[in-house]
């Protein structure tokens, strides 16, 4: 709960200078970089929660991986971080970024799974769902195909889900079957 707490409050302080600097879109492709980099390299995160490895190690591994492809300005954000001992909040400071990003320019981040791709029609469709629900004006749509669903599609929004799955109603319909309701009445 602090690393997140610690992560809003350094990803709030950067999305703050970036906009005073005019530099929010540059500063938000960086974000995506590092969120991606650090949701897909464990090592990179078990690197930087170790309490053994010196700080100014680990400033130079974030310098040699993100050198040259991201901002000046994220360079010494890596910088103060590791001057405070604070590395291990990196792990969460992208996410954290990209949330409230988009929180300010009103987009709603939802994904939606299926059972086979969808179509241009369907994406269409739920989108105007997400934005009958949340009130945002933009959205993005994350897809993932799951053949287990059968048929269908679970639609996640913030910490909501609907499942219309095929699957779902089944398991809906045997947990429903196998609540022993019925109450014989005696004539």
């Amino acid at each position: 709960m602090a690393d997140q707490q610690v992560a809003a409050r350094y990803a709030k302080s950067l999305l703050d200078l970036a906009q005073e600097q005019g530099t929010l879109a540059k500063l938000k492709q960086d974000m995506d970089l590092l969120a991606s980099t650090m949701a897909g390299s464990r090592d990179l995160r078990l690197l930087l929660r170790n309490p053994i490895v010196k700080h100014d190690k680990k400033l130079s591994i974030l310098t040699a991986i993100f050198g040259g492809k991201v901002s000046e300005m994220l360079m010494r954000f890596f910088q103060i971080l590791t001057s405070k001992n604070r590395e291990d909040a990196l792990e969460h400071i992208g996410s954290e970024f990209l949330r409230q990003y988009n929180a300010l320019m009103g987009v709603q981040v939802a994904e939606v799974t299926s059972a086979s791709p969808l179509t241009p029609a369907t994406r269409a469709e739920i989108e105007k769902m997400v934005k009958l629900q949340t009130g945002l004006p933009d959205v993005s749509l994350t897809e993932k195909v799951d053949a287990s669903l059968i048929g269908g599609f679970v639609l996640r929004v913030g910490d909501r889900q609907i499942d219309d799955s095929v699957k779902g109603n089944l398991r809906r319909l045997r947990t429903s079957l196998t609540d022993n309701t019925y109450t014989p009445s005696l004539n």
